[in-house]
């Protein structure tokens, strides 16, 4: 074995510790937080335990806490279950949604609330109540009968019926009881499974049994189908669940969206909606985790909200929609903005000022508007006004649906941006924004040509007033200025495209041009659209856009170059040729960008995402659940920490 096997070794071995500690912890913190649920304590929301359940499943799907329910208090009689009580498979957004719907393409969707309570088995015997059970461990629970009876909604005696088997719903306290009698309980879930499992049943009667399940264990099965069903709970006197049938799932999709408006009118509470097929599959209902059925949960991460304005926000020379609805919650902040991308997606959405629309905030993405709430009766529509002109140099706008920009290569706002995000990208440090403003303003530097033509002369009126210039006395903030400015005469061929601030072009886009055959500036300056669209990363749009960049800074693109102003460094391989490497969160011994630039200098490239393919994710939270963790364990992809990078290196 070599040494870089040796290495590889121990980097796998701390990677499954790492990954072994994570899991361990998991495990007691989900059995922690079961135990505290079903005593009716529960410490956390649903949200949040959803979110330690989906990582365990994430790095150990084998797992058997996942194939568990939870456990009764011990404080009661134990009976079995008519119906097995499992754990549902569940979709947290509309894209894990769509992915379970292309396997379960029904004809249509029954869809109901799934009810934020206890869950409670009645079963009957010739159609007289025998016993009343719990969830408990999901085959086995608490007999509560002498609480049940006296709970809303259960029916002790089924009128001419000698029905035989369960009955399943789904115990709730409505929010007139829990704000009356039990303000000082977290929830009405909390207080709900406190109350059913008190030993002298005080309180029961403040509790109400909502049904949606049944079925029979001799006999016939009164019902033909999941509708049936309900009807059949309905006419022995039940309280039923809302049933909505919807032809699709994108249907689905929008009637979730309008209930995660609605619910809050309602007297109880829901965490989401269970989607079923017509036809009863009892046996897949009778798995531990049934699977042609999902629930569709309501998440943290998303919210409704009333669209009021939309703003224009100009970066250089494009303008990008903004908008701007009364203020939701989502995932622990309070969200107030959100990006509408372009006016191809404000047409396809239909979005409108005064529209309903869905806000999500998932993982480390920004707020964005995915959807609209069908109109409601009364609601007052306003088209959003788009802009026509630009506002600094009056040119008219093109709009070309992905992207509404200024096509005046002249203005002197898209200029300033440009010279801005050279000067980021390239990394001079030390040419500050507020320096490249002044510079700019006073017409001293106007393109990326005059940025190396400055001197330290030309800098030091804006470091000292004229009284020390008069005395000679030299500045140090120009020269230091100046030195950076000449420490950068040095680039890579990717960073020198990025720097001219075309749209949607950065490093990573251009390292994939590279890699794609178009390694000189001769050859991607001679690149047609067609050639480029084919390259991975590019699509028809950015060819046409990167295409278009360059024809516009072309002169100044070979004036750098063919004067000596700069000198284009050419990839040469290294220890990182043919990997990969994306940073997450803070470095201890570098910035990011200095250690992005060791990958290339090393002949690696460097990932703004997690995707399949790449060598490593570079973390000092390598235990973490953020996205990107999630996503580089689900891809089998390393992770490693910064010094672990370091050790690449040597």
């Amino acid at each position: 074995m070599d040494l870089f096997d040796i290495d590889e070794a121990a980097r796998k071995s701390d990677e499954k510790l790492s990954s072994s500690k994570r899991i361990a912890e998991l495990e007691k913190l989900i059995a922690k937080y079961q135990k505290s649920y079903y005593d009716g304590e529960g410490e956390i929301s649903d949200a949040e335990f959803d979110k330690l359940w989906d990582e365990l499943k994430l790095l150990d799907p084998s797992n058997p806490i996942l194939h568990k329910v939870g456990a009764d208090s011990g404080n009661f009689a134990k009976a079995p279950h008519v119906m097995p009580m499992g754990s549902q498979e569940k979709a947290a957004s509309p894209e894990e949604f769509l992915e379970w719907a292309q396997k379960h393409n029904y004809p249509e969707y029954l869809v109901e609330f799934k009810l934020d309570g206890a869950s409670l088995e009645l079963q009957y015997k010739d159609g007289r109540l025998l016993r009343a059970v719990t969830r408990g461990d999901g085959s086995v629970g608490d007999v509560i009968t002498d609480n049940a009876v006296k709970m809303q909604g259960v029916v002790p005696v089924l009128e001419n019926s000698n029905f035989t088997g369960g009955i399943r719903g789904e115990v709730i306290m409505t929010h007139y009881v829990h704000d009356k009698f039990f303000a000082d309980k977290a929830n009405c879930r909390n207080a709900a499974n406190g109350l059913m499992k008190r030993k002298d049943g005080e309180g029961s009667e403040n509790l109400t049994l909502i049904c949606y399940d049944v079925w029979a264990t001799e006999g016939d099965q009164p019902f033909e189908d999941e509708e049936g069903k309900l009807s059949f709970l309905r006419n022995k006197g039940f309280n039923t669940v809302k049933l909505a049938i919807c032809s699709s799932a994108e249907d689905v999709i929008s009637y979730r969206a309008r209930i995660m408006e609605e619910r809050k009118n309602l007297d109880y509470d829901i965490d989401g909606l269970v989607i079923k097929e017509r036809v009863v599959n009892h046996e897949d209902a009778s798995r531990a985790r049934p699977d042609r059925q999902i629930a569709f949960k309501f998440s943290l991460e998303e919210a409704v909200s009333i669209l009021r304005s939309v703003e224009w926000n100009e970066t250089g020379a494009t303008y990008t929609p903004v908008a701007v609805f009364d203020p939701v919650e989502l995932n622990g902040t309070t969200v107030r903005r959100a990006s509408l991308v372009n006016t191809n997606t404000i047409n396809s959405l239909g979005v409108k000022i005064g529209s309903r629309v869905v806000v999500v905030k998932r993982g480390e993405i920004i707020p964005k508007i995915m959807g609209v709430v069908e109109v409601k009766d009364g609601d007052v529509l306003d088209e959003i006004p788009v802009p026509s002109r630009c506002s600094c140099c009056g040119s008219s706008l093109i709009d070309e649906g992905t992207r509404l920009y200024c096509p005046n290569k002249d203005c002197s706002k898209k200029i300033l941006h440009r010279l801005l995000k050279w000067v980021s990208v390239v990394d001079i440090r030390d040419l500050g924004e507020t320096l490249v403003t002044e510079l700019f303003n006073t017409k001293k530097v106007t393109s990326i040509t005059d940025i190396y033509s400055l001197t330290v002369e030309d800098l030091t009126p804006y470091f000292l007033d004229e009284e020390s210039i008069k005395k000679e006395k030299k500045s140090l903030g120009a020269q230091k200025v100046f030195d950076s400015i000449q420490a950068h005469r040095k680039i890579s061929l990717s960073k020198f495209i990025a720097g001219f601030d075309i749209e949607g072009v950065g490093e990573v886009v251009v390292d994939s041009l590279i890699a794609g055959g178009f390694n000189s500036l001769e050859k991607i300056l001679g690149a047609r659209e067609e050639e480029i669209a084919s390259v991975y990363r590019f699509a028809e749009i950015t060819a046409r856009t990167l295409v278009s960049g360059l024809r516009e800074c072309e002169s100044e693109i070979r004036d750098l170059v063919e004067n000596g102003v700069l000198d284009i460094v050419e990839s040469v391989a290294g220890k990182f040729t043919g990997k990969s490497f994306c940073f997450t969160g803070e470095l201890n011994t570098m910035k990011r960008a200095d250690a992005q630039n060791l990958v290339k200098e090393n002949g690696g490239a460097v990932k703004s995402s997690v995707v399949k393919g790449l060598s490593y994710l570079v973390t000092n939270d390598t235990s973490s659940g953020s996205s990107k963790n999630r996503k580089a364990a689900e891809l089998g992809i390393p992770v490693i920490n910064e010094q672990q990078f370091l050790e690449l290196l040597k």
